[in-house]
């Protein structure tokens, strides 16, 4: 699914600038997950190969009664987040839903993020799953890139807090998408 103003080659080449953007910020950034000892050994990031059939186009399904949920974190703590609404997608041969939330302090309300595990999770992926951050794209669509998750970055470092995915968020496909499991 390219836009219009978009070949499969210009589709390439930006999932291939983020996957650089995101080594280069694990690798040299400060407020990488890394300690000092590991960035000097940190060689790569994984990632399956590019698949465009893992770019969906999902509806957007508002929940009407927005409530508050206490995400549970890695290290037992919670973080506040909103249920926003439900994005239903077309994948593996089935029918899906996956509950997008967003930050009580975010300020674009066309912002969300997806956490989600999946048949890979625990195998060729981190075993807490991994993220999306989505935007919306139309009135009621939202574009699933699945070829940007990205691990957490207690992947990387358990020292770091991170949210666990929604049962709701708990896959029975495989997505075999996006960044693999981290070989410390």
């Amino acid at each position: 699914m390219f836009t219009a103003a978009e070949s499969p080659e210009d589709y390439l080449a930006k999932i291939e600038k983020e996957r650089e953007r995101q080594f280069k910020f694990i690798r040299f950034n400060a407020e990488s997950p890394l300690t000092e000892s590991q960035k000097q050994g940190f060689t790569i990031l994984t990632f399956f190969e590019i698949n465009p059939a893992f770019r969906v186009k999902a509806r957007l399904l508002p929940i009407e009664e927005k409530k508050i949920r206490e995400v549970p974190l890695t290290d037992g703590s919670t973080e506040r987040y909103v249920e926003h609404s439900f994005a239903e997608f077309e994948l593996g041969g089935k029918t899906n839903k996956v509950l997008l939330l967003q930050s009580v302090s975010e300020s674009d309300m066309r912002n969300f993020f997806l956490a989600f595990a999946d048949q890979t999770s625990g195998k060729e992926t981190y075993g807490g799953g991994r993220y999306l951050n989505v935007r919306q794209d139309g009135k009621n669509s939202i574009t699933l890139d699945f070829n940007l998750a990205f691990n957490p970055y207690c992947a990387y470092n358990p020292e770091f807090a991170c949210p666990l995915p929604p049962k709701e968020n708990i896959l029975d496909i495989a997505i075999a998408a996006g960044e693999k499991n981290y070989d410390k």
